[in-house]
């Protein structure tokens, strides 16, 4: 999936949307996507100047995006422009190494279930082999129509 077909899903825009590419998903299943991690990106102005770090929150967000491009794609109802999903929980986070500008993130999500329409993501973000992160994230679609 590239980069117009995951705006057409996402609502979110520059300097906010965390996804570059979906180069696997399985409808249910899973969803492995990318990010690329570049200096130009404004969070590095602040954080850190001297020692530029990914914000812990961003890698969780751009986890959350890639489990939402999942969950548009797996749902059976026809989707409206309307649709937006909402992220509901974190659960079991944890960071295991620094991100840094010049990083390719790998976002990988895999649907644990998905009742009354919440649905529970297993989520890793990932630099080469080397776990980045981790956690357990919660998502719904609702129509906002």
């Amino acid at each position: 999936m590239e980069i117009t077909e995951i705006m057409r899903h996402l609502p979110h825009r520059y300097p906010f949307l965390l996804v570059d590419r979906v180069l696997e998903l399985t409808v249910n299943e899973k969803v492995v996507a990318i990010k690329n991690v570049t200096m130009n990106e404004p969070q590095f102005t602040g954080h850190f100047p001297h020692h530029p770090i990914m914000p812990g929150v961003l890698i969780i967000e751009a986890m959350a995006q890639a489990a939402g491009l999942l969950a548009f794609a797996s749902v059976s109802e026809p989707l409206t422009e309307d649709m937006v999903i909402y992220f509901v929980g974190i659960d079991n986070a944890r960071f295991k190494r620094p991100v840094v500008p010049g990083d390719q993130l790998r976002l990988e999500a895999k649907v644990v279930k998905n009742i009354r329409g919440i649905w529970k993501f297993e989520t890793r973000a990932l630099v080469g082999d080397q776990l980045a992160c981790q956690a357990d994230l919660m998502c719904t679609l609702r129509d906002l129509g």
